[in-house]
């Protein structure tokens, strides 16, 4: 008896090859530029992996894909077009963590720790110690929240609003992203504000007294004294940086919603 031949057909291959890749290039271009899964420290294999068992979980829910050959023209294109909807997912995500790194740099600026700065691995540059602890402590916020599962949630929904096709992406997105760059020195801002103003009151105050007593040496204490209020309302923040950071990244996750729908032909 002939034992039996398993074959298959060039389309065959062409559809598993196009049911998996596709979605596999947008997820792994979202888990390289997203918060959490994108940054430096987590290994490329770690994220090649995480896209790999997502694309084979969610492949069975996916719509139809287009019958677009891999190896065109037209299977590069949309290659190219899910690698830029991924990225822009996270970009969107990472806005929210740019806003703490700028409130961190505000009240740093403001406490005279403008020279207490290191290397970060996951920013890839100089970062003062104020802006890191902020941007730790949101990441963990982050974290708590199940962010991270939404962000996936996300991901999984932008396929049905945004599915896999050959025509080219709205411009309409692409603005809103770029409208979203800009709250990220209002948010900024609006998380440094207490801080800023306390510490601009003490610098007036100091000020006034140097001015009232010449004899007096504003540098002597000026500083120690700015360093020390600084700290104290920073403790006084803590607290309040969940009830703060819960509604910008629930605003967060909108704003991907929105980026979608922008991108819809």
């Amino acid at each position: 008896m002939n034992p039996s031949v398993f074959s298959v057909t060039s389309a065959e291959l062409n559809a598993w090859m196009v049911t998996f890749l596709w979605p596999f290039v947008r997820m792994l271009a979202l888990v390289g530029t997203a918060p959490i899964f994108g940054e430096p420290t987590v290994p490329r294999q770690l994220k090649v992996a995480i896209a790999a068992l997502l694309a084979i979980a969610l492949a069975p829910a996916l719509p139809a894909m287009p019958q677009v050959p891999v190896v065109s023209i037209g299977g590069i294109w949309i290659l190219v077009q899910q690698v830029l909807i991924g990225a822009a997912i996270g970009f969107t995500m990472r806005l929210m963590f740019a806003a703490v790194l700028a409130a961190g740099e505000y009240v740093g600026l403001q406490m005279g720790l403008s020279f207490a700065s290191f290397f970060d691995p996951m920013s890839g540059g100089a970062t003062m110690v104020v802006a890191r602890l902020l941007h730790m402590l949101a990441m963990l916020i982050f974290l708590a929240l199940d962010g991270h599962l939404l962000l996936v949630e996300a991901l999984a929904g932008s396929f049905q609003a945004l599915p896999i096709a050959d025509a080219p992406l709205a411009a309409q997105g692409w603005l809103l992203l770029v409208r979203g760059g800009a709250q990220i020195f209002a948010t900024g801002f609006m998380l440094a504000l207490p801080l800023v103003t306390a510490l601009l009151t003490l610098n007036l105050a100091m000020g006034i007294l140097n001015r009232a007593s010449p004899q007096f040496s504003i540098f002597a204490v000026g500083f120690p004294l700015t360093l020390l209020a600084g700290i104290g309302m920073l403790q006084l923040l803590m607290p309040q940086l969940g009830a703060f950071l819960a509604p910008r990244f629930t605003s967060g996750m909108a704003s991907v919603m929105a980026l979608m729908q922008g991108l819809r032909p």
